[in-house]
């Protein structure tokens, strides 16, 4: 009973940091809940000394892992398989590349720089497929702890910041259509709050242009890459771990190859497109799903040590740069070459 109740008063603890971050991120959505939610986090952390109380750290940390798996798996119910059909066609080539793109830079920069790897897989799949959610997807998988999440978040939020500010002003520079911008606005930036306001900033700027229907689908369109990424992952984790000698990776295990929580995640999607759930339905839950990846990441901060997150910060930010500018260009180039733009 004493542990349920620390487990029940870390999670009331995160649960409230979500509440202001979640109000933080409806105000300033360019920076959103979950980047509200790690800074209070890591703030709260940094004004205790980084000791843990005697009740809060079980419940921080079961919510830093669990609920953030239960955040992914409702994510689920956001993604109607269909919709995203219509649209694969076309952005298919130009969502592939930037994916490929973002993750072949990544592994570069991570052996170029001596980026940890665990932070530079973070930030190229976060570049490449959608932001925080692909890193809560990934980090359990990959067996991430939390300061690299925390580092991981951190870097997308600042390009996700320059990306929604700077790319409306470029496409129009650069000639870009309204479709040709949603496309470039669903595949080049980071994070799906961000493709929005950049979108939303687009249609500002070119009355009755309606981009943001179009990029929000493309962006969703990215999200499906989370499952054979993740599987993938999982995969190579387990092959690193039989190299390293590990018992428990001395034999295939399919339950550990394939993360019980992405198998649920795709059963949500595939609920979502075969019942064709109402919108009454599926709302709430992806609007749930965001507020516990809120809730997960204000964990996340409180677990970060915010000193040390500053210091190691140059590369990771120098990796994240790489990513962002070579999506950004290869998007640009992919249109141009298959003649959207």
């Amino acid at each position: 009973m004493k542990s349920i109740k620390n487990l029940g008063l870390g999670a009331l603890f995160c649960m409230a940091i979500a509440v202001l971050a979640w109000i933080l991120g409806k105000q300033v959505e360019v920076v959103g809940g979950p980047v509200f939610g790690i800074l209070i986090g890591m703030l709260l952390a940094l004004a205790t000394g980084g000791k843990d109380t005697s009740s809060l750290p079980p419940g921080v940390k079961f919510t830093s892992k669990y609920v953030l798996q239960a955040a992914v798996v409702l994510l689920g119910f956001g993604l109607n398989l269909s919709q995203v059909a219509k649209v694969g066609v076309t952005s298919l080539p130009v969502i592939a590349s930037t994916i490929t793109t973002s993750l072949v830079v990544a592994y570069v920069m991570c052996r170029a720089l001596k980026v940890p790897s665990r932070t530079a897989t973070l930030i190229g799949v976060g570049s490449s497929i959608c932001g925080g959610s692909a890193i809560a997807a990934t980090a359990p998988v990959i067996k991430a702890d939390d300061e690299e999440v925390a580092q991981a978040i951190s870097v997308i939020f600042l390009f996700n910041v320059i990306a929604a500010l700077v790319f409306p002003t470029l496409g129009s520079a650069l000639g870009l259509t309204n479709g040709g911008f949603g496309l470039f606005a669903g595949t080049a930036v980071n994070d799906t709050s961000s493709v929005t306001a950049a979108a939303a900033a687009w249609d500002g700027m070119h009355p009755g242009a309606n981009t943001l229907d179009a990029a929000t689908i493309v962006k969703l369109t990215r999200t499906l890459a989370i499952i054979p990424i993740t599987l993938a992952l999982a995969f190579w984790q387990m092959h690193q771990e039989r190299r390293a000698g590990a018992e428990a990776a001395s034999t295939f295990s399919l339950r550990r190859a394939f993360p019980t929580f992405v198998g649920l995640f795709v059963l949500a999607s595939l609920a979502t497109t075969l019942l064709a759930l109402p919108a009454a339905v599926t709302a709430p839950l992806k609007d749930l799903s965001k507020f516990l990846i809120i809730m997960a990441m204000s964990a996340i901060g409180f677990n970060t040590n915010i000193v040390k997150l500053v210091r190691g910060g140059a590369k990771p930010i120098a990796l994240g740069a790489c990513c962002w500018v070579a999506i950004a260009l290869v998007s640009l180039g992919m249109q141009h070459v298959i003649g959207i733009w």
